[in-house]
Parts: C-alpha cells; sequence; structure tokens
C-alpha cells in the first residue's frame, strides 16, 4: 500500500489525507504539535523539525515526502530526501522560502512584480525607500503568512519601527500597489511534464487573512491566459512536482506577482466541490507520478473561511449547495478554524447562496457586494 509522508499535520495535511484515502493512500505526519488537525488520520510522528534521527524514521517508513508549509527547515527536508524522493524538490522550496531570493526567480523567468529592495539594516531599510519610495510595504524575507510578518508604512520613521517590530531581521522593502483586485491561480505539474491548470480565483482579505474565494473569477480570456502563463513558465523554470499557488494584483497594466506558495493553497479550497478534481487530489496524483486529474470547475463556487468561531451547523447546513469542512481545531480569536464552500450551476444562482451563508456566519468585512 502507498505512503505518503507530509512535514506538517494542520489543516492542509487534513484535507490531503481525505482526498488519499479514496485512492488507497495512507499517512504519515511530521509535527512537533501534540494533537494537530491531521493526527487521527494518519500515524503521528511527533518531534521537532532539527531531530533528524526522527526525520529519517519519518521518511523511512514511506513512499514520497511532501510538505503542507514551505518553512520546513531545509536541514529535515535534506534528511527526508536521503531516504525518498521529496516533492517540491528541496532547491524549489530553497528557493522559495525567501521572497528576494523569489523576487530574483521571478525577475529570471521574466514575471512582473513591484518594484523592492533587500534591507538588513536601518541604514538599509532608508537606501531601499529611496529605491521604492513611499508608502511601501516592509515584509520578513522569511517566513509570515495570514499578514504575519509585515507593516506598511508611510513614512521614514513608520519604516524604522516597523523593521525594528520585525525583529530587525532581513526584510524586502516594496512599493505599495493600487490594485483593482487580488487574484491567484494554481497550477500543478507531474513527474512526467504534464500541467493542468486551474482557473484564477478571485479572493478578498481582511487584516491579511484570507476571507472568501470566487471562483472561476470574473475575468476575461487574455487575463486568464495571461495568469495560466505565469504559472506555467514557473512551474517549467523550477522542474516543478506538485501544486504551485501564484497570487496576483490585477493593476491597469495587467498582472503583478504578490507571492509564490509551492503547496496546497487557501484559495484552492474550493475545487473540492467545484473542480473535477481537487487541488489536493492532484497535487498527490503529482508527487507520486500518477496522470492529473481535470482541473475545469463544474460550475461556480465561493469559499468563505471560518474565523474565530464555529457556526451553528443547523442554519448553514440548510443552505442549498452548501459543503462544510471542519478542521478539529480549538477556537480562538483570528484562527482558521474550518471553510464553507458554496457552490452552484452558475454565478447568478451562486449569489443568493453565498449571501445566506455569509448572513448567518459573518462574511468578510467591508466586502464587495456580489452581482450575477
Amino acid at each position: 500500500m502507498t505512503s505518503v509522508g507530509i512535514f506538517g499535520a494542520g489543516q492542509l495535511g487534513r484535507m490531503l489525507a481525505l482526498a488519499g484515502y479514496p485512492l488507497g493512500l495512507r499517512f504519515r505526519f511530521f509535527d512537533p504539535q501534540a494533537s494537530p488537525p491531521a493526527a487521527a488520520l494518519g500515524t503521528h510522528v511527533r518531534a521537532d523539525y532539527d531531530d533528524l534521527d526522527a526525520v529519517a524514521r519519518f521518511a523511512g517508513g514511506v513512499d514520497v515526502v511532501t510538505f503542507e508549509f514551505e518553512d520546513v527547515p531545509l536541514a529535515a527536508v535534506g534528511a527526508a530526501a536521503d531516504r525518498v524522493p521529496v516533492h517540491p524538490a528541496p532547491p524549489v522550496l530553497a528557493a522559495l522560502q525567501d521572497r528576494w531570493d523569489e523576487r530574483q526567480l521571478l525577475r529570471r523567468v521574466g514575471l512582473p512584480f513591484a518594484p523592492c529592495a533587500p534591507a538588513a539594516a536601518a541604514a538599509e531599510v532608508s537606501a531601499a525607500l529611496d529605491q521604492v519610495g513611499l508608502p511601501a510595504v516592509i515584509k520578513r524575507r522569511r517566513s509570515g503568512y495570514d499578514g504575519r510578518g509585515q507593516r506598511v508604512v508611510r513614512s521614514r520613521a513608520a519604516a524604522l519601527r516597523a523593521w525594528h517590530e520585525l525583529g530587525a531581521a532581513p526584510v524586502i522593502v516594496e512599493a505599495l500597489q493600487r490594485f483593482r483586485r487580488e487574484l491567484s491561480i494554481i497550477g500543478v505539474r507531474g513527474r512526467d511534464g504534464a500541467v493542468r491548470i486551474y482557473p484564477l480565483a478571485e479572493n478578498h482579505h481582511h487584516r491579511g487573512i484570507l476571507r472568501r474565494s470566487l471562483a472561476p473569477a470574473a475575468a476575461g480570456a487574455v487575463l486568464q491566459a495571461t495568469a495560466r502563463r505565469y504559472v506555467r513558465r514557473l512551474l517549467q523554470a523550477l522542474d516543478y512536482v506538485g501544486a504551485l499557488t501564484v497570487e496576483l494584483f490585477e493593476v491597469d497594466g495587467g498582472l503583478l506577482v504578490n507571492e509564490l506558495a509551492p503547496r496546497v493553497h487557501n484559495s484552492g479550497h474550493w475545487t473540492i466541490e467545484g473542480a473535477e478534481t481537487s487541488q489536493f487530489e492532484n497535487h498527490l496524483r503529482a508527487v507520486l507520478g500518477l496522470p492529473l486529474g481535470d482541473t475545469r470547475p463544474r460550475g461556480a463556487a465561493a469559499m468563505v473561511n471560518l474565523i474565530g468561531a464555529p457556526p451553528a451547523l443547523p442554519a448553514v447546513l440548510g443552505v442549498d449547495g452548501v459543503h462544510l469542512h471542519l478542521y478539529d481545531k480549538p477556537a480562538r480569536p483570528q484562527r482558521k478554524l474550518g471553510h464553507v464552500t458554496v457552490y452552484a450551476a452558475d454565478r447568478r444562482r451562486l449569489v443568493p447562496r453565498l449571501a445566506a451563508v455569509e448572513r448567518l456566519i459573518g462574511g468578510p468585512p467591508g466586502r464587495r457586494t456580489l452581482h450575477p
């Protein structure tokens, strides 16, 4: 029986396992937490990531290793790769763990991104602002998600305060962009080089946390083709295996790349019910060398994250087209406890269903009014 090892046992690992069990797969998770969300769905190896003996034991019992988050220490990934194939490969992970290295990759493959400069000292922060101007975003080069590890600044004094608040760590200083909306696209590449790409999703954030995704995004053929070209170029340049997410800003001149995520992604949760093959199943197919599945949408879908508190189950489940996913995580403020997918045959039918769900659970603050 094929066994998959996953670094991390959070909700993404949980959903990978749920997608893999119908394929006859078994799972082993490496995670230092005592009771992570995915632990009940496989064998849980509890150890710190710097325990390379534990990593070796973990990898020794599986056929392939992958990861649910990109900040796995490279030493741990390398120790696993000494035993079994790891996908995406360790050099890919190394290239995408550092935001400045990521920007250099984008430059090499010819993809547009906001002007930015690196800084590792107070004087370098000031010099970077000379290059990119104000307002700007200060982002830690490593780690940070859901808005963590970054600050928007509108003065030099604020920039220096932000740098100290971020631990005086190496950062990038990036020009703040005026954009029409945030989008993302997920591509999957198999071991044989085959590529499948999902349609663009439109994403709405609040305080850095994704609150809602709509898919397919209302986007013309040119925009879809541009995004597909971006993700395909990255997949090929990296000799990538697995799911890759490209987060984008739509601006007057087209699309700018914001961030890359070498894994399954929150903005792709809609694919579980809303696409012919979910991002989770396709990632597993890719890393195992299996044929990739169809990525076409089945209709119109929306994903709404459940933040901080669980919903009233009977009320939410009473809405047609709703699918509820809870992650088995203790509630706390600003924590993702689950998500709701709302599905319909088309956008016209989707809008009232989504509105009903958001009335029940509280939609994204300041959210846009949707129209069919």
